[in-house]
């Protein structure tokens, strides 16, 4: 099987507004069109058009750009897994305090298992 090597080694992002299709494909290493296909898979997506129909993003977009690469070349996960990650980012950062309850919630309930494993072995 063959591994691909992927280089994260991407260059920093400049102090613009928008940028062309062309110039987010070299800061984010993606061709214009998988750019393309990626606005109609993911709905956070939106460049803006302008004459011609051209496509200006934002820094924003261009962040998010990036974070999708992450998410299907170094980590592994299909569209619909990427799309998924993101939207779950996204309700966590609006209502950070159910993130906290959750994690809390399920770290409560390992120490709850470690004790007793303990608690078992201490009586055998």
């Amino acid at each position: 099987m063959e591994q691909r090597v992927i280089d994260t080694d991407l260059p920093a992002i400049p102090a613009k507004r928008y940028f062309t299709i062309g110039e987010v494909s070299e800061l984010c290493g993606v061709k214009a069109h998988v750019l393309r296909y990626w606005e109609q898979e993911f709905s956070q997506l939106k460049p803006v058009k302008r004459g011609g129909n051209r496509r200006y993003y934002q820094h924003h977009e261009v962040l998010l750009i990036r974070r999708i690469r992450e998410l299907l070349y170094e980590e592994g996960f299909t569209i619909s897994g990427a799309r998924s990650r993101l939207d779950q980012q996204q309700l966590d950062s609006r209502h950070p305090e159910k993130t906290s309850a959750n994690t809390q919630s399920a770290g409560n309930a390992e120490i709850r298992k470690e004790l007793g494993e303990i608690l078992h072995l201490l009586r055998v």
